[in-house]
């Protein structure tokens, strides 16, 4: 019997509806084989009774008896088949956690090879052998093994998902396009597929341009950290320096004051022991002569008396102390002199500290040019833009959005929202200006303040020598010189605003802790001219760095 089984294909013994080895089998009129549940199954889902393999119609439904000679020759099949995976079995790999398992092992579950789209079964390298070799399995479409194979299953109509439809971008089957999808854009899986695919690509080099701005953006970062770092460095080691020399000032000055009040005091004690010496000298003399005097006044012999009273009675050679006195030291203005010497040690120091500033943030210096069409229509403009003065004719302009209609004052062309700038204006010979910057929702219309509240950090010069800052209430600034240029600089990001006299290295105001969200653009204002006074332009000036 194995050698008759030898010689009969394995095609033989398959059922052409289950693909399975016959259970059961039984032979139709027609002469062809089936399993017994398969057949009956089949007919009881179809009305006509029908041969799946020959379609021979039955009018009556024939009656099923089992066929022992081919379900014994079955049963063979089936054990040899199970002795040969089961030996081939210790040769394959067993499926290890997430790896897809063969369907179609008993016991162990060996790792798949492939998964089958019509079976909807994945299978290793034993039970995928009828797919390779049997005629009508050959049809079967092969994956790589995956997982969840009913998902590919049309949930509404059972059918194999094979179809995309591009018009609800969802997979569908066959059933699905003559019904729900019948109007819609529908093309084969491997269109849609390679459509999305395309797509993809274009997602994928998205994303990975998405990852090199951050990885950029990251490098951007470190730099800003490092340049900061490198910043906060030197900041430290210039303030150390400076202090370090301030308290050296200091201890300095304050060892000198002790000196020179310490030699004063040891002056006036050298004076007082002088003279104590000497009245201590003549108080021993005059002591000897009392006592002299004395012994004489006691005598007895008139000759001695008399001989003797010649040189007692003449005066002893003395000082005249009524003219003399010793004064303490006077003080006054001692202590005044060295703090005074010292704010001058400060003073320099200062000058030293304000010129490195400046010298830092003229590296900040940007090309600022005026805007036209926000001046007021009043002022006359230098045809470069980098002038601006009052003049007595008020010039017939549009009145646009833009435009200041009745305040001296006029916008530069640039705007920043980010990062640093520094400008220099001069206003040598003006006995009335404003300076700053202002946001970009300003009021432009009517008469407008001056403040941060209003979107204007800004400084003014009024009645020649009255310099204030434009905040709420204003502030009266304290300078030792009159600005003949004004450095302005701003930080975004920082929030600071800052004025300085570019000739006196000096800083005359600052704005900190502001809060900026717009644009800011450089703000001009020459004020207006009286009687001839103040006709000297605002001029914005190229910025010479600071050596």
């Amino acid at each position: 019997m194995s050698a008759a089984s030898c010689l009969l294909t394995e095609d033989q013994f398959l059922c052409s509806i289950c693909l399975d080895v016959f259970t059961d089998p039984v032979a139709i009129p027609c002469g062809h084989n089936f399993c017994k549940t398969c057949i009956t199954e089949h007919w009881d889902v179809n009305v006509l009774c029908q041969c799946p393999n020959c379609k021979e119609f039955f009018n009556t439904r024939p009656e099923l008896r089992v066929n022992t000679f081919i379900s014994e020759m079955a049963a063979q099949f089936r054990q040899s088949a199970q002795q040969k995976a089961s030996s081939s079995s210790s040769e394959q790999q067993a499926a290890k956690p997430g790896e897809v398992p063969c369907d179609a092992c008993t016991g162990t579950k060996l790792k798949a090879l492939k998964s089958c789209l019509v079976c909807l079964e994945s299978y290793c390298e034993t039970h995928l052998e009828p797919h390779l070799t049997r005629s009508a399995l050959k049809r079967h479409q092969l994956i790589d093994p995956v997982e969840n194979l009913e998902g590919r299953m049309c949930t509404k109509h059972d059918k194999l998902l094979e179809l995309f439809c591009k018009t609800d971008q969802m997979c569908v089957c066959m059933l699905c396009t003559v019904l729900d999808h019948k109007t819609h854009d529908v093309v084969p899986l491997k269109e849609g597929y390679e459509g999305k695919k395309a797509e993809l690509g274009k997602t994928e080099a998205e994303i990975q341009q998405m990852i090199q701005k951050r990885r950029l953006k990251i490098q951007e970062m470190k730099h800003s950290v490092e340049l900061s770092k490198e910043d906060a460095d030197r900041e430290i080691a210039d303030g150390v320096q400076v202090f370090t020399a301030l308290k050296e000032s200091v201890e300095r000055s304050q060892a000198e004051l002790i000196d020179t009040i310490q030699e004063k005091q040891r002056k006036t004690e050298k004076q007082a022991e002088g003279f104590i010496k000497e009245l201590e000298k003549e108080i021993s003399e005059l002591k000897k002569r009392s006592t002299e005097v004395e012994q004489l006044l006691l005598s007895e012999d008139h000759l001695h008396v008399l001989q003797s009273f010649t040189s007692l009675n003449t005066a002893i050679p003395t000082k005249n102390w009524t003219e003399v006195s010793i004064r303490p030291s006077s003080y006054e203005g001692t202590v005044v002199r060295a703090v005074n010497q010292l704010e001058e040690t400060l003073s320099k120091q200062m000058k030293k500290l304000f010129e490195a500033e400046l010298k830092r943030v003229q590296q900040s210096a940007v090309d600022v040019t005026l805007d036209p069409d926000t001046a007021e229509p009043y002022l006359i403009l230098s045809d470069d833009g980098k002038q601006v003065k009052h003049g007595d004719v008020k010039k017939n302009l549009p009145d646009n959005p833009e435009r200041f209609d009745n305040s001296a004052c006029v916008l530069a062309k640039q705007s920043f929202s980010s990062g640093r700038f520094y400008y220099e204006v001069q206003v040598k010979g003006k006995t009335e200006w404003d300076l700053g910057v202002a946001r970009e929702s300003i009021n432009r219309k009517g008469q407008i303040t001056l403040s941060p509240q209003n979107g204007y950090w800004s400084i003014w010069l009024r009645n020649k020598n009255e310099y204030k800052s434009c905040t709420k209430p204003p502030v009266c600034l304290s300078l030792k010189s009159q600005p003949e240029k004004v450095g302005v600089f701003v930080d975004y990001e920082e929030g600071l605003v800052s004025f300085y006299d570019v000739d006196a290295a000096a800083l005359i105001y600052s704005f900190t802790g502001c809060c900026f969200t717009e644009k800011l653009y450089p703000y001009f204002s020459p004020d207006l001219i009286y009687g001839g006074k103040n006709s000297a332009p605002l001029i914005i000036s190229p910025v010479n760095h600071t050596e």
